[in-house]
């Protein structure tokens, strides 16, 4: 009597040995439909296949939007650091930080609004409005703390919107 450990062996090992039986001159006919042969399907498979690109991110809509968002991130990023360091260098401490701490709530601004964004249309019919306390809490702080500085707060928070202007010119 066979155990079906055994005749699974048996059905695994005659899949193995089958291809190498079949010439690629005369490939098997199933149903009158040609099976292609295996240097047909590896070339297929290696077209199929992005193996030059092993990070990219399908082109779909939502893959277009996370590379968009990205690039975003990358410039806004970039563009803080660059305006922060060259405030370290011309304005005191105090309108440095205060430039610092305005960037950085752009950031998280950004943040939460590309999520509000991500989620329209999935799970709500409209953008949140949780964004809004970043500014509403970066002016009552600034405002407040005698340390910090109006004006460089707003200008550094405003620093996320030259990173868009850039995208939508790369992209036109």
């Amino acid at each position: 009597m066979i155990d079906s450990a055994g005749l699974s062996q048996r059905a695994s090992a005659y899949l193995l040995v089958t291809p190498l039986l079949q010439s690629d001159a005369n490939p098997p006919m199933e149903d009158g439909i040609q099976l292609e042969t295996s240097s047909e399907a590896i070339e297929g498979n290696q077209n199929k296949l992005n193996l030059d690109l092993p990070g990219e991110v399908p082109l779909t809509p939502q893959g277009e939007y996370v590379l968009l968002q990205q690039r975003i991130y990358r410039a806004a990023i970039i563009a803080s650091i660059l305006v922060v360091a060259v405030s370290a260098f011309v304005f005191d401490l105090s309108t440095t930080i205060s430039l610092m701490i305005g960037a950085l709530s752009g950031l998280f601004y950004l943040r939460l609004l590309a999520r509000s964004v991500g989620q329209l249309g999935k799970t709500s019919k409209h953008l949140s409005k949780v964004q809004l306390l970043v500014p509403i809490t970066l002016v009552l702080v600034a405002s407040r703390l005698p340390e910090l500085e109006l004006f460089p707060c707003l200008i550094g928070f405003l620093l996320y919107k030259p990173s868009l202007v850039f995208q939508v010119l790369l992209e036109s």
